[in-house]
C-alpha cells in the first residue's frame, strides 16, 4: 500500500514566511501614523470644545500638539467654519511612508471634529 505525502514544501514555506515578514513590516510601518492620526482626532476635538473664536481654536489646538508630539498638522492647517451655531473643524494630511527603492505607500488622512 502506497501512501501519498502530505505537508508543505520547503520552497512553499518559505514564500509564506516572506509575505508574513512583509504584513508585519507594514504594519510596523503603518501603526505609527495611525496612532498620529488619532491623536490629532483628539486634538482637534478637545480644540473645538474649548473655543470660541478661530485664534482661540487654533491656540487650543498648539497646546494639543505640544503635549502630544505630532508634527503632521499644525494649527493654521485647520479649517475652521460655523456650521449654525456648531463649529466644525476639519484637517486633511498625507503621508508617505517609504518601503524598499522607489516604492512608497501613500497615506492620505481626513478628519473633523465630532
Amino acid at each position: 500500500m502506497k501512501r501519498d505525502q502530505r505537508g508543505v514544501t520547503v520552497i512553499g514555506m518559505m514564500f509564506f514566511g516572506v509575505v508574513a515578514a512583509l504584513l508585519i513590516v507594514l504594519t510596523a510601518k503603518v501603526v505609527p501614523t495611525v496612532t498620529e492620526y488619532l491623536a490629532i482626532q483628539k486634538a482637534v476635538n478637545r480644540a473645538a470644545q474649548s473655543g470660541a473664536t478661530v485664534s482661540e481654536i487654533r491656540s487650543a489646538f498648539e497646546r494639543a500638539k505640544a503635549a502630544d508630539y505630532f508634527d503632521a498638522v499644525s494649527g493654521k492647517d485647520l479649517e475652521i467654519r460655523k456650521d449654525g451655531a456648531r463649529i466644525v473643524v476639519e484637517f486633511a494630511y498625507d503621508k508617505e511612508i517609504h518601503l524598499f527603492g522607489p516604492v512608497y505607500l501613500l497615506l492620505k488622512y481626513r478628519g473633523h471634529n465630532s
